[in-house]
């Protein structure tokens, strides 16, 4: 007999322990309590199956005790569900009609049926959701709140039927309405300075990209964009005051804006961090996740809407983006620092979101877990401006200094434009000087002509004798003239071979190809023909200018053949001229002035100089002896490694 009394007490203090175990915590209402959050112990669960619950049927079961206690700190729906939640309130002081109110946050719940008490103790019914229009709120507020009537003392319980096509987290909120009206407009008043933020950066970045026309400033201006938008879509404001009669719109707006978020945010650290070239690796993964992130976006609008509730899926491009921007400040490029820093409180502020989400932020101020992502956003877009405020600088500090060594340069070619002036001033006096002597003495003699004239006139009985001396005298008077002809082609010629003229001027003589191939026809046959390949000496004239056939083995050779302007591809004067000018400044004429003079490819002036100073040198090294003078003694050398045979020289 003891012993079943035992095993009775044991079994009656089970069912006592198991029922004060899961029994549902009452939250006591006072007149000094403004809000209370419900968490786990406080709200009680009850999921339909396949058959649809009446609130009838929702009574039942509660009287069954089929609701269980969630012990999640805030209640969890699952996608494509229907869940009954039950609160119990304890009244100590009566609650005044319409001083109250329940509040659900989030904005993604598609319907929400509250079974609310009144005084006389039965229920009425209220509808709420993001399935129907935005008018049809009990106030024009993001969030669903549902009007409590006035309540008397005592206990009173509340049933909420909630589903949503998404999965939420269901926070149930008391809230006196003096309070709600307060704590409304002080969240209104910090969204819009959060949206001010927005609106004024992508303002002011957007007169930047007109300004400097590069595409970071746009992509940035699309990126702090869609941030907004997203950030509007998950508070409900864009379905307050974008598409208010629109509520399909709110299943997946979300979705779209956090697509192109990503998207722009890829698109905008390539373009600021010069990736593609900095790091080319990165960049190719980086192209990688924006076409995979593409195509699970569109495979999500097109098919399966829910899917956009697996918001964790953007960590992966922000995070390769994060790491991209730690990866090219290691390699030293500064600007990536501010990245990393706007780039590392967006992950603290996502960090926190989500140990609010998952309801382990208890210790942390409601404030900062309800805030911090965009908190974190307005960080994130300031450290990122000061970023692309630090490349602006940074190309405006090159640029100068660029621009410093233009003036530089500049200036040494004053002066060496000074210099030539003065010693082709120097050459032009003595020229003048050179004129005016042969003109005094071509004066003089025409004075002498002139008194001969006179005598002729006055002594005709001499008229034969002075008509011979007047022939005798025209005939020297001629071969002077030729004499100084032949002294100012001289003069012109060495001043060719050692002054350094202008193309104008180098132009003047040797204006065309065929002067230029007469030219080097001259000095190449000076001392006679001889056949390359049979050494016979006679010759006729061959298909191209200037060149000259063997009449007995019918040979070729051009006249450009074994010069060093064999294989000449630019017109054959400039050649003339830049074999000239790094002969008359030995070598130390740079291709760019060459490219400049001669409007050719830098490249091209390039390899001429090349080629022209080896010949140079290996003149130089066998110091040989050469009777002709000046820049053309270089024509007949060429460089041993451009020689070719004569097969290829018949052209």
């Amino acid at each position: 007999m003891g012993r079943k009394t035992f095993t009775s007490l044991f079994v009656l203090f089970v069912i006592i322990f198991w029922h004060t175990a899961n029994a549902q915590n009452t939250v006591e209402i006072s007149n000094k309590i403004e809000q209370h959050i419900f968490i786990h112990g406080e709200v009680n669960v009850l999921k339909e199956d396949k058959k649809q619950l009446t609130f009838g049927d929702a009574q039942r079961a509660d009287r069954n005790h089929q609701f269980k206690i969630n012990y999640n700190y805030y209640p969890e729906n699952e996608p494509n569900a229907t869940y009954w939640y039950k609160v119990k309130l304890h009244v100590t002081q009566p609650i005044g009609d319409k001083a109250a109110v329940i509040e659900f946050f989030d904005q993604t719940t598609n319907q929400i049926t509250a079974f609310l008490p009144d005084s006389n103790g039965r229920y009425y019914e209220s509808r709420a959701g993001a399935d129907y229009n935005f008018t049809q709120r009990l106030y024009q507020h993001k969030n669903f709140e549902f009007q409590l009537r006035a309540l008397p003392k005592g206990d009173h319980t509340l049933y909420f039927k909630v589903r949503s096509k998404d999965g939420v987290n269901l926070i149930i909120v008391y809230r006196t309405v003096s309070f709600f009206v307060h704590y409304a407009l002080t969240e209104y008043l910090t969204y819009g300075l959060f949206y001010g933020i927005i609106l004024i950066f992508s303002f002011h970045n957007l007169l930047m990209f007109m300004a400097v026309k590069k595409r970071q400033y746009l992509y940035y201006v699309l990126y702090i964009l869609s941030v907004g938008v997203f950030e509007m879509s998950t508070d409900g404001i864009a379905f307050q005051y974008i598409w208010p009669n629109a509520p399909n719109w709110n299943q997946y707006a979300y979705g779209v804006a956090l697509y192109s978020l990503s998207f722009f945010a890829l698109v905008f650290t390539k373009e600021l961090l010069h990736v593609r070239k900095k790091a080319p690796k990165l960049h190719r993964l980086i192209n990688y996740v924006i076409a995979l992130r593409t195509a699970y976006f569109l495979y999500c609008l097109l098919f399966d809407h829910s899917l956009f509730y697996y918001k964790f899926v953007e960590f992966i491009p922000l995070a390769i983006a994060f790491a991209t921007g730690v990866r090219i400040w290691l390699n030293g490029f500064k600007p990536a620092r501010f990245f990393v820093l706007g780039y590392t409180f967006l992950a603290l502020g996502f960090i926190v979101k989500a140990i609010t989400v998952l309801g382990y932020a208890r210790i942390i101020p409601g404030v900062v877990s309800n805030y911090s992502l965009g908190f974190s956003f307005v960080l994130e877009m300031l450290f990122l401006s000061f970023s692309i405020g630090d490349q602006v600088r940074l190309l405006r500090r090159q640029k100068e200094k660029a621009q410093d060594e233009t003036i530089r340069q500049m200036d040494i070619n004053y002066k060496l434009k000074d210099s030539i002036n003065k010693e082709l001033e120097i050459k032009v006096n003595e020229r003048t000087r050179e004129v005016l002597e042969k003109s005094e003495e071509i004066i003089k003699q025409s004075q002498i002509i002139e008194d001969q004239n006179k005598e002729l006139v006055t002594i005709n009985h001499q008229l034969e004798e002075q008509a011979s001396e007047i022939t005798r005298m025209n005939v020297l008077l001629e071969k002077d003239n030729i004499e100084l002809k032949t002294n100012i082609e001289k003069v012109t010629d060495a001043r060719v071979l050692s002054t350094e003229l202008s193309f104008e001027e180098f132009s003047s003589k040797y204006p065309d190809q065929e002067t230029c191939n007469k030219f080097l026809a001259d000095i190449k046959w000076a001392n006679g023909f001889a056949c390359k390949k049979c050494s016979h000496d006679a010759y006729k004239h061959g298909r191209a200018p200037y060149s000259r056939r063997c009449t007995k083995c019918n040979y070729e050779e051009s006249v450009l053949f074994n010069t060093i302007f064999q294989n000449n591809r630019i017109p054959i004067n400039k050649a003339f001229y830049i074999v000239y000018l790094i002969y008359t400044t030995k070598g130390t004429i740079s291709s760019y002035q060459l490219s400049e003079k001669l409007q050719i490819r830098q490249s091209t002036c390039w390899q001429y100089a090349l080629r022209i100073k080896k010949v140079m040198e290996e003149h130089k090294h066998r110091s040989k002896k050469n009777t002709r003078q000046g820049w053309s003694k270089l024509i007949l050398e060429q460089p041993v490694t451009a020689v070719k045979s004569p097969a290829m020289a018949t052209k």
